[in-house]
């Protein structure tokens, strides 16, 4: 019997991993030598079980570890990841990609690490794709980008080789409709590694256990959070419709707890206001934002991006509080800062279109 068979037989009695047993576990995981099958018996036990912070904070290390390095380290400390879970199949806009345009128009270096849309019309890297950011960027035009633009995209297939020998396991277990760790991993897995992050997650059990292994993979500073938009609906990400249970890493420790639109100063409003559509659809919402038609988008959608912007500004240490960096974000927003950002990135990528 193999290590990961073993594993298996120790989740089925409910005993949790070690870190050394989750390290090792999922380097199996990775292995092309490990059967299909073994794979997937260990991943449904580990679900029946219930991730530990432990195991999921092992595992996001080892599989950091496998991943590609894009040679970041020059800005990791100051940077920030905007992003959600995904799984919350809301339908709602591309909160977090705006949210991450904003902060980088506020001079603030982002990483986002994102793929295309799996539970969505539009995914992360369908919508940055759309400004214009070239998903095969190589290394040193990711940096140059990060220099121009305090921006970069990391396209998690480009950086994750070992995925691919879990992809065909993970595929089969969605189809029977079996949850994953793979399902949470992807935002603890940024191969750049900021140090700071604002996480949402797609169910609320999962803001203390993911505090728990952000806590352990070291951030500076951290913010997870899952909305309650309405009777049965749930976000990845703040927002002013309902509730938000939210849980601080790091410097923002002794966040914890519920937020409302109210503690950002901002006006409650209706689910319906934040929902989005396609590429095609979201990228007009995205000119709108950014342009001389601001009145043309939901209140509550523009409120809901600031609240998300503020508490990045607030994770990332470029504002005292929440309230205080919904007011900057509203600055960056309204002033023009966001639209010029924007032409910014078409124009950066046009000039790099054939070279680097």
């Amino acid at each position: 019997m193999g290590v990961l068979e073993q594993l298996t037989e120790s989740l089925k009695q409910s005993v949790e991993l070690s870190t050394d047993q989750a390290v090792s576990a999922a380097t199996a995981l990775a292995s092309a030598e490990v059967e299909p099958g073994s794979k997937a018996e260990f991943l449904k036990a580990l679900a029946a079980k219930g991730e530990t912070a432990t195991e999921v904070a092992a595992f996001a290390e080892t599989m950091r570890g496998l991943a590609i390095n894009p040679g970041m380290e020059a800005w990791a400390s100051e940077a920030i990841d905007i992003v959600g879970t995904g799984g919350d199949h809301a339908g709602s806009f591309n909160i977090s990609s705006t949210v991450s345009f904003i902060l980088a128009a506020s001079g603030v270096p982002v990483f986002k690490h994102g793929n295309r849309s799996i539970t969505s019309k539009c995914g992360s890297a369908d919508i940055i794709e759309g400004v214009g950011v070239r998903l095969d960027a190589p290394h040193a035009l990711l940096r140059k980008s990060v220099e121009a633009l305090n921006f970069c995209f990391f396209f998690a297939p480009a950086f994750h080789p070992a995925f691919k020998e879990i992809m065909p396991v993970r595929k089969a277990l969605a189809a029977e409709g079996q949850r994953t760790i793979f399902n949470i991993l992807g935002p603890l897995i940024n191969p750049g590694k900021p140090a700071n992050e604002l996480l949402g997650v797609y169910a609320g059990q999962w803001v203390e256990p993911l505090a728990g292994a952000l806590t352990t993979l070291g951030l500076n500073s951290g913010l997870v959070v899952h909305g309650q938009a309405a009777e049965g609906v749930a976000l990845d990400e703040l927002s002013c419709a309902g509730v938000n249970h939210v849980a601080g890493v790091g410097q923002l420790a002794e966040v914890a707890g519920e937020l409302r639109a109210a503690d950002a100063g901002l006006a409650e409003c209706d689910f319906s206001a934040l929902k989005g559509g396609d590429v095609t659809e979201n990228l007009t919402i995205l000119s709108d934002l950014a342009g001389a038609n601001l009145n043309r988008v939901p209140s509550g959608l523009v409120d809901t991006i600031l609240m998300n912007a503020g508490a990045a500004l607030w994770v990332a240490g470029r504002a005292d509080n929440l309230k205080s960096g919904v007011q900057q974000a509203s600055d960056t927003l309204r002033g023009g800062c966001l639209a010029s950002w924007l032409k910014q990135v078409a124009e950066f990528y046009a000039d790099h279109a054939l070279v680097d």
